[in-house]
């Protein structure tokens, strides 16, 4: 078992491979400020709900 076998297998506990969505698990564009920790997709679907309004 070469080197080649084993590189990447091994899971992170750092940077944006860590990281994954609340809800759906994504982890593409999460959105990490006020430790939100949610994909942009599911934070359309619940910003009413969370408590962030639109004023336009």
């Amino acid at each position: 078992m070469g080197h080649e076998n084993v590189w990447g297998s091994h899971p992170k506990g750092y940077g944006k491979g860590s990281r994954s969505c609340r809800t759906c698990a994504s982890r593409i564009g999460i959105i990490r400020k006020y430790g939100l920790d949610i994909c942009r997709r599911c934070f359309k679907e619940n910003a009413n709900n969370i408590g962030f309004h639109k004023y336009r």
